[in-house]
């Protein structure tokens, strides 16, 4: 076994396990450096991921593949932990008797989610998503001193037992009839099309589908995303959402695809209904964090369209769409936690002249949600007009149309946003604001990537399509 299949895996856990050293031997007044230390730590950690990501090959008797899929979305977790540990440098000063273990459980966190991207396995897969929902599951209910933070708690832990049972129920039918866990070997026995293969593979399909929050498996996700921390629903957003679907880019080619078309009918049928109720339950909402998670949801099925085609390029037009949906989601985030933190809410109307009293806070918001309403030259522009021509492609014109036409309906709730952030709020209302330093090098990291992104995407498509090829 080739040790340097591991080293991103290695380094984050000896990360987490430092931290957790730092949080027991550093004196109360010293606990704020753990946090500091975290965002080093996955600074250095994403930078080896380009220069050091190890050897390409399985390890472990191929139960785990150390390949370009894997090593893409290695850096895309790791550039997702160190924004939340920018984000949560200030905020989670509140959590002064835990503050240490809060960057912990965020290092361990990030191991599940490189362990699902290189599970070539379902029992490697059930581990990885069990240490990434784990520590997730604390996270959300971080706040114990609001009643909304422990209920998301309480609400994420039971739904996603109940996800992993249904996950599990479907892997016991795969391991049934094909004696094993493996991808490839279940996908050769797929061909026999034994209806035992076909009802596990519609409740993997569901299992998965609730880690990303698809419909009709997104009920967790808008009051999760209220109740959670601020940095942390952005760290379910942006990580969790891309371990999801990291998953079902290796599962759906090599196990689901082979059981029939009946399965692509069924990711069909869980991109068009994310796509039309995400949007439209965005409509109505008045809390900015319960707005974003609907937009999540919609923008789940806009990924699944790329996870049907199928192919190298649909694959790499996912990780391209995932990328972007990170940078611009960290970007609103990062504004919504320090705007929250700052004017005691997160309500839409809070957020009312938020352009008039802290300018740059308010620039980055709207150019990361212009990236989100896919508005030109914005990186959302570009990431899904690579997902919609892959699928055009593919002959599934009826799909972009629908496609199409609930990203116009997105277009009213995202601009209903901008302008509550460039109205006037009532003089004296909320005080002028200016972020600290690191959610300034967050949002100033953000706007710029956005822009770049949609305007020289070239050199970032290559390389995916390098890694990837």
């Amino acid at each position: 076994m080739d040790f340097s299949t591991l080293n991103l895996e290695i380094g984050a856990t000896a990360l987490g396990l430092l931290l957790l050293a730092f949080g027991l031997l550093l004196p109360a007044r010293l606990k704020g450096a753990v946090g500091v230390a975290a965002a080093i730590g996955f600074a250095v950690l994403l930078a080896l991921a380009f220069v050091a990501p190890g050897g390409r090959g399985p390890f472990f008797c191929g139960e785990y593949l150390n390949d370009g899929l894997a090593q893409v979305f290695k850096a895309v977790f790791l550039l997702g932990a160190l924004l939340v540990a920018l984000i949560s440098l200030r905020f989670s000063r509140r959590f002064e008797d835990g503050r240490a273990e809060y960057y912990v459980l965020l290092a361990f966190s990030v191991v599940g989610m490189m362990a699902i991207a290189g599970s070539t396995d379902f029992l490697t897969l059930f581990i990885g998503l069990e240490l990434m929902s784990l520590p997730l599951v604390v996270l959300t209910a971080f706040e114990r001193a609001s009643s909304r933070s422990t209920e998301a708690g309480m609400k994420y832990v039971l739904l996603g037992a109940m996800s992993s049972a249904i996950l599990l129920f479907g892997i016991s039918y795969f391991y049934g009839v094909a004696g094993t866990f493996s991808y490839a070997a279940i996908g050769k026995v797929a061909a026999s099309g034994d209806p035992l293969l076909v009802i596990g593979g519609i409740f993997v399909l569901a299992g998965l589908a609730f880690k990303v929050a698809a419909v009709p498996f997104h009920m967790w996700s808008p009051d999760i995303y209220e109740g959670a921390p601020a940095p942390i629903t952005a760290f379910l957003a942006i990580g969790s959402k891309a371990a999801g679907f990291a998953a079902l880019l290796r599962v759906f080619p090599a196990v689901l695809l082979p059981i029939g078309p009946g399965m692509a009918t069924l990711v069909m049928l869980l991109s068009a209904l994310s796509m039309v109720i995400g949007n439209l339950s965005a409509l109505n909402q008045t809390n900015i964090k319960r707005l974003l998670a609907y937009s999540s949801i919609s923008h789940a099925g806009y990924m699944l369209l790329g996870v049907l085609v199928a192919n190298t390029a649909g694959t790499a037009a996912v990780v391209y769409y995932v990328l972007v949906y990170l940078v611009a989601n960290a970007g609103v985030f990062a504004a919504v936690t320090a705007w929250s933190d700052h004017a005691g809410s997160d309500e839409i109307a809070s957020f009312k002249g938020m352009w008039k009293r802290s300018p740059f806070l308010g620039a980055v918001m709207v150019v990361s949600i212009l990236s989100l309403a896919a508005v030109p030259p914005a990186a959302g522009f570009i990431g899904k007009f690579f997902l919609f021509a892959e699928i055009a492609r593919q002959g599934l014109l009826w799909l972009v149309g629908l496609a199409l036409a609930m990203s116009v309906v997105s277009l009213f709730y995202y601009v209903s946003v901008i302008k509550a952030l460039v109205s006037d709020a009532a003089e004296g209302e909320v005080a002028p604001y200016k972020p600290p330093l690191s959610l300034t090098l967050v949002l100033a990291f953000c706007v710029v990537a956005t822009i770049l992104l949609g305007v020289l995407p070239g050199p970032v498509v290559a390389w995916i399509g390098g890694m990837l090829g």
